[in-house]
């Protein structure tokens, strides 16, 4: 806690306006300086300062004051010296570091609050009523909706995971994935440590970021993630389709830092997703809108069913948890015509030939196998028949229009758009749909349950129990939960 300050002899009334006869400018801004830790020669030059540059400097801190400028304070003894004031205002006022002040007085005017600037109160159990939430270490059994109310966090621990990823640091990758997914299940937003003491997957490291972050109203790790040239680098070559963290990481390590390098170093071999990536980019590098996505499932539906009366057509992940964008659209496609799925699927793709609008397509035969299943380890790909491709999507064929950057107008009545659809047998189709619904975490910790819980194996072909050797039947996601013992979790609270 902040000392008390010394008594001093001071003026009843705060200042009214800076001193020998310079205009006021900024009448809605009162600042109060903060003695403590800055001193007072320091504090009085700041205070002469302001004032020369048209800012009121209050002398006594009262309800009049709007910004309360601090240096060095540890945040909660700060909070406990003004709470302990009693003013009225603490909802309102300012609380900033002395960044904003210096930001201030190199503009002229008063900064652009950011959240770097702030001084956030960290309230401890005793200085709040804590919300008391008990959730699951497993993401399959919490319920997430779309909704985020720790975004600051979230967005934070997605960072240093991507960054981790990119290093090919599994494991604190995995562990800030776990510490985001938790956060983005808690129905209210995390304002003090108190309040997280009993979430679960939250380590040293994770709660010291969010210590910082409470503090400062940032992660200074994050923020130097984000200066780094490597990271940038790393993300916007993998922005292209076809590369990957490995492929980035070559051509970073090769001395490439644009699109334009790749594309032009003749050691560079392009394959043919690649070509195709680089070709469509600007569109396909951009989100997809839940009209866009749509609009595809209309055109890939009367394609399917032009083919085969009995095809049936899902709209599939992000979207199929309740998402307005995403960065691809997928769909699985089957037919309760046992055998035809894989037939059918190719005969989908010669429509979309013939129609003009199929820009690349990368097919994939199936492998599907019963026999050789199940799998001692996930893989990340399923042996169902599929296909990648990029799709023309026209604005007449979306309805309110296609979705276009703000300020960018390129004269063009389409779009390229990323499309996956996979094409499982309907006895498989319960497992396909819940697998390439995700989310990813969610699967993650889905496959986790069932095998440390309940010694099965789960992916996308079916349910394995190793107690009784033998594969678990399933003809809607609902009867998968329940063979794991698991309450069914609707697609738009799997958002983990």
């Amino acid at each position: 806690m902040l000392p008390p300050m010394r008594k001093r002899q001071r003026r009843t009334e705060g200042t009214e306006g800076p001193r020998y006869g310079v205009e006021v400018k900024f009448p809605d801004v009162r600042l109060y300086l903060v003695e403590k830790k800055m001193g007072a020669t320091r504090r009085g030059f700041l205070a002469q300062l302001a004032r020369a540059k048209g800012f009121l400097v209050e002398d006594i801190l009262s309800d009049r004051v709007t910004h309360v400028v601090s240096e060095q304070n540890q945040a909660q003894g700060l909070w406990e010296w003004l709470r302990g004031l009693g003013l009225t205002n603490l909802s309102t006022l300012h609380v900033l570091d002395i960044s904003w002040f210096t930001d201030s007085m190199r503009e002229g005017r008063p900064a652009t609050l950011e959240a770097r600037h702030r001084i956030q109160e960290i309230l401890t159990e005793a200085s709040t009523h804590l919300p008391v939430v008990a959730l699951s270490r497993y993401a399959c059994k919490r319920r997430t909706s779309t909704e985020n109310h720790n975004e600051i966090f979230t967005d934070a621990f997605e960072v240093l995971a991507e960054s981790y990823e990119f290093s090919q640091s599994d494991g604190q990758c995995l562990a800030f994935r776990r510490a985001a997914s938790v956060l983005k299940s808690v129905p209210w937003p995390v304002q003090c440590l108190g309040a997280a003491a009993s979430l679960p997957c939250l380590g040293e490291h994770t709660r010291a970021v969010m210590e910082e972050i409470l503090q400062y109203g940032c992660s200074f790790e994050v923020e130097k993630i984000l200066c780094n040239d490597r990271y940038q680098m790393l993300k916007l070559f993998t922005s292209v389709f076809g590369v990957g963290p490995k492929t980035a990481e070559k051509w970073y390590r090769g001395g490439l830092r644009t699109l334009k390098d790749a594309l032009e170093d003749p050691s560079i071999e392009l394959n043919t997703m690649q070509k195709a990536g680089f070709l469509h980019h600007g569109d396909i590098s951009r989100a997809v809108s839940r009209a866009e996505a749509l609009g595809l499932g209309d055109i890939i539906r009367q394609a399917a069913q032009g083919i085969s009366a009995h095809a049936v057509l899902v709209l599939t992940g992000g979207f199929r948890r309740g998402k307005e964008f995403g960065h691809d659209v997928d769909f699985l496609l089957s037919t309760p015509e046992q055998g035809k799925e894989e037939t059918l699927l190719l005969s989908l793709v010669d429509s979309l030939r013939r129609q003009g609008i199929l820009l690349y397509c990368d097919y994939h035969t199936s492998t599907f196998d019963i026999s050789k299943l199940p799998c001692i380890s996930f893989e990340a790909m399923d042996h169902f028949a599929k296909c990648f491709l990029i799709l023309r999507l026209e604005d007449s064929q979306v309805e309110g229009g296609l979705q276009r950057p703000e300020g960018q107008d390129d004269g063009r009545s389409w779009r390229a758009v990323r499309v996956d659809v996979v094409a499982p047998p309907m006895e498989r189709y319960a497992f396909a749909l819940l697998g390439w619904t995700g989310s990813r975490h969610f699967e993650r910790d889905l496959r986790r349950f069932a095998r440390k819980e309940n010694r099965m194996l789960l992916d996308n072909h079916g349910l394995w129990d190793k107690t009784k050797k033998e594969f678990l039947e399933a003809e809607r996601e609902e009867d998968i939960f329940a063979h794991l013992g698991l309450e069914y979790i609707e697609p738009q609270l799997r958002n983990a």
